[in-house]
């Protein structure tokens, strides 16, 4: 018995030293590229406007590049991207309540997502790591609440959390100067390139370029390089990629200048390439649960890169959980970014994974954790995804039906209604001539899902006993689960009518925004909204009633309602009923200002009358206000 004593305290001192040691697995990493093979320019950081397809070349390594922006060719869209957290929270309800959720939380474009918009950024707002000066020069838990107002407008920055300069890339000046290097050249083909000036300044890729044989002869290939650089920011050594033919003499060699873009002082520079500090990143993300989870807005054409970091739940040590994101409903570059483990990855506590997506076909969409999905939805794992239409950037003047008919030309939503009885998105039956200039929720062609504002809102319940099971350490009750909550955006009434982020004190003792998206719907006199409405609820079907604004429904599941002969089949209506995984789009048309004058207030609410409670209250639930300004 004294022996087995002895082995248990061994083990005890053994498991203590252990907890003592500081964590070196972690492998939090994130990702933004400025350019890529679909996107090559640098100018990424802005919408340009659609003329027409993207137009593809042959590459010089063999597969198709888009022509950069001339006078016939053009490159649509940009890049997009986000960091997450997959974590655990707290949130209030309408009536007092908290609640404990595992969710998903913001770890970047923090500003934006406060101040209820998408956290989705270009590169050059998501690769700034933070700015903070005097006595708030690092992120504390709960920021930004905890720092600055976000909604005052204070804090302004969307850069991604914890990104800082990769300390093993560093170079001596900022500036740099460019290598060189000169080829030897036998039987035709380039052998080897040697450098003969290492430069400095390098701290990425680099490109090498040969001149082409010349005289050609017969069969001639112009040969590719690549360089290798050390942490000093020097070249030393070309990698001959392919070796070329068809050369008589030696040709000149161009090595690509030193990138430029890094931060730092007159003498050492480090570079953001997505190396993180583990630290903000955990101090942010713990207990930074979101119900709805971070909203995104995207572009067609956009390349969208997603970072989900599991910080793990601190209200839940006992549970391994891996979290994973599943766009429900959104058609992926491959598989294996569609979330689902059985066929893609789950990410561990302590890990970062990086989601690819080349942005569909437009419409509002939805996202949530693909792990245990029945217990993760429940507890608040839900999020939206919108794709805003390239009719949007089609210029002011230019004709619709035009721009709609040359997206024809795009191989990835070419949609032929004759040929294809799932063409999603037809030309309409007649061309009204209208031009561009304006917002939509579709490529409809004719501009018939024109607005002016937008809201989305997501419709979620919960049953609050299978929360508080699950904080405890009990069985999970699925087969008894029933919602007593209501949720629009997170918020049940009156807090839906709330402006600007709710807040809620946590386990860490710190304010946290756990309900960041409002609810409440207003409508500029004379104007119309677009009401980009999801359900992710797990239990219940969900009706939503507008009384003295009926709702027009122009999309179904992010689909146009047209028909393949180019009838518009929108319908108007009173009330709305889904399901689990349906949305719709809906223009609330307020531009009669004799029936819609400036102070008017209509109500959004749902017709199930035990879905108007806040558990056993009444006057809560599924309803919010819609104001005419």
């Amino acid at each position: 018995m004294s022996s087995r004593n002895a082995n248990a305290c061994l083990l005890l001192l053994v498991f203590m030293l252990l907890a003592a040691v500081p964590a070196q697995s972690q492998s939090f990493r994130v990702q933004c590229p400025k350019s890529t093979i679909t996107h090559p320019a640098a100018s990424n950081n802005s919408e340009p406007a659609y003329i027409g397809p993207t137009t593809l070349t042959l590459g010089s390594k063999g597969y198709l590049v888009p022509t950069l922006p001339t006078a016939n060719a053009n490159v649509n869209g940009a890049i997009k991207c986000q960091q997450i957290s997959g974590g655990d929270g707290y949130a209030t309800m309408g009536d007092g309540t908290q609640t404990y959720i595992f969710s998903f939380g913001p770890l970047s474009g923090l500003a934006n997502i406060a101040a209820g918009m998408p956290g989705t950024t270009f590169p050059a707002d998501f690769n700034v790591p933070y700015p903070g000066t005097g006595s708030h020069n690092y992120l504390l838990p709960g920021d930004p609440a905890t720092t600055d107002n976000a909604s005052s407008g204070s804090f302004t920055w969307n850069g991604a959390v914890g990104l800082i300069g990769d300390p093993d890339l560093t170079f001596p000046t900022p500036g740099g100067i460019p290598a060189t290097a000169t080829a030897t050249v036998a039987g035709g083909i380039i052998n080897d390139a040697i450098v003969t000036n290492p430069g400095s300044g390098y701290f990425g890729p680099a490109t090498v370029t040969f001149d082409p044989p010349s005289p050609c002869i017969v069969n001639c290939q112009t040969a590719l390089g690549n360089v290798v650089i050390n942490s000093s920011g020097q070249v030393t050594d070309i990698k001959i990629d392919v070796p070329g033919q068809g050369y008589t003499a030696a040709p000149h060699v161009t090595i690509s200048l030193p990138l430029t873009g890094c931060t730092g002082n007159s003498t050492a520079a480090a570079c953001v390439t997505g190396h993180v500090d583990p630290r903000p990143i955990m101090d942010v993300g713990v207990m930074n649960g979101n119900i709805p989870a971070p909203l995104m807005a995207l572009d067609e054409d956009d390349e969208f890169f997603l970072t989900l970091t599991n910080v793990g739940m601190i209200m839940r040590p006992d549970l391994f959980e891996q979290h994973t994101v599943h766009f429900h409903g959104y058609p992926n570059a491959s598989a294996f970014y569609d979330g689902v483990p059985d066929a893609s990855v789950a990410i561990n506590i302590g890990g970062s994974f990086t989601y690819y997506y080349l942005a569909p076909d437009a419409g509002t969409y939805f996202w949530h954790c693909h792990i245990t999905p029945p217990e993760h939805l429940q507890m608040g794992m839900v999020g939206q995804i919108y794709v805003r239409p390239r009719q949007n950037r089609v210029p002011a003047g230019s004709s619709l039906y035009t721009a709609l008919n040359a997206q024809q030309g795009d191989l990835r939503t070419a949609c032929n209604s004759v040929a294809d009885i799932l063409c999603s998105n037809p030309l309409p039956l007649v061309n009204t001539g209208a031009s561009g200039g304006s917002k939509y929720a579709y490529n409809d062609g004719d501009g018939s899902t024109a607005y002016d504002v937008e809201y989305p809102l997501q419709i979620h319940g919960f049953d609050p006993n299978f929360h508080f099971v699950g904080m405890t350490f009990n069985p999970e009750g699925f087969t008894d689960m029933k919602d007593k909550y209501f949720l629009l955006n997170g918020r049940s009434y009156p807090d839906t009518v709330t402006p600007g982020p709710l807040q809620t004190e946590s386990a860490d003792g710190k304010n946290h925004f756990s309900q960041p998206l409002p609810s409440i719907i207003d409508i500029p006199a004379g104007k119309k909204a677009l009401l980009r409405i999801s359900d992710l609820d797990v239990t219940e079907y969900q009706t939503l009633v507008s009384l003295g604004i009926r709702m027009q429904v122009v999309g179904y599941n992010a689909k146009l309602l047209r028909d393949q002969s180019g009838n518009n089949m929108y319908y108007k209506t009173n009330s709305i009923t889904l399901g689990g995984g349906e949305s719709l789009d809906v223009i609330l048309d307020a531009s009669d200002t004799t029936k819609y004058p400036s102070g008017s207030v209509f109500y959004l609410y749902t017709s199930n009358l035990d879905h108007l409670s806040n558990d056993a209250e009444n006057f809560g639930g599924l309803m919010t206000e819609v104001h005419i300004n």
